[in-house]
């Protein structure tokens, strides 16, 4: 449920935009935030499955694209809440402002 429902104000088509654009906003966040917890876990990798060290640059970049996908799939799904937090925030202190307002 939307803070703005909670709260018994009416919920406009703008408002709707702003939470969707915030909720994406954060999302993105929490999977870079992942994507970078991730990165030392593909560390230790020794490629492609192979014994030696693969320093072939289209092996990194697939890796690199996988940690990516696994980073936004953990995020999308609920991943640590961070994004939840960020919009209860970034919310928090949007109403406080309005308020604030003669």
């Amino acid at each position: 449920m939307r803070i703005a429902q909670i709260a018994n104000q009416p919920v406009t088509n703008a408002d709707q935009q702003k939470q969707a654009k915030l909720a994406d906003a954060a999302e993105q966040f929490e999977a870079m935030m992942m994507q970078e917890l991730l990165k030392p876990l593909k560390a230790g990798q020794d490629g492609w499955g192979g014994d030696a060290q693969n320093d072939d640059a289209g092996a990194d970049t697939m890796s690199s694209l996988g940690t990516e996908a696994v980073a936004k799939a953990i995020a999308k799904g609920g991943g640590l809440g961070i994004a939840r937090q960020v919009i209860r925030q970034v919310t928090q202190e949007g109403q406080q402002a309005s308020a604030k307002k003669p």
